[in-house]
């Protein structure tokens, strides 16, 4: 499972992800090669984290 999502919204990725998968969730910067297209699950604003489990 990946999440993406802005410094707005990224405690409640953070909530998702463990809540959904029930494991320690791994938070990485978006590069900034790909920080124009990739947007925020939540919102329409520019990624700045990924949310993952692995």
């Amino acid at each position: 499972m990946k999440i993406y999502s802005c410094e707005t919204h990224i405690n409640h990725a953070l909530d998702v992800l463990v809540a959904q998968e029930e494991t320690f969730p791994i938070m990485e910067k978006v590069d900034e090669v790909n920080k124009l297209s990739t947007k925020c699950e939540y919102c329409d604003t520019p990624a700045t984290y990924i949310v993952a489990n692995r």
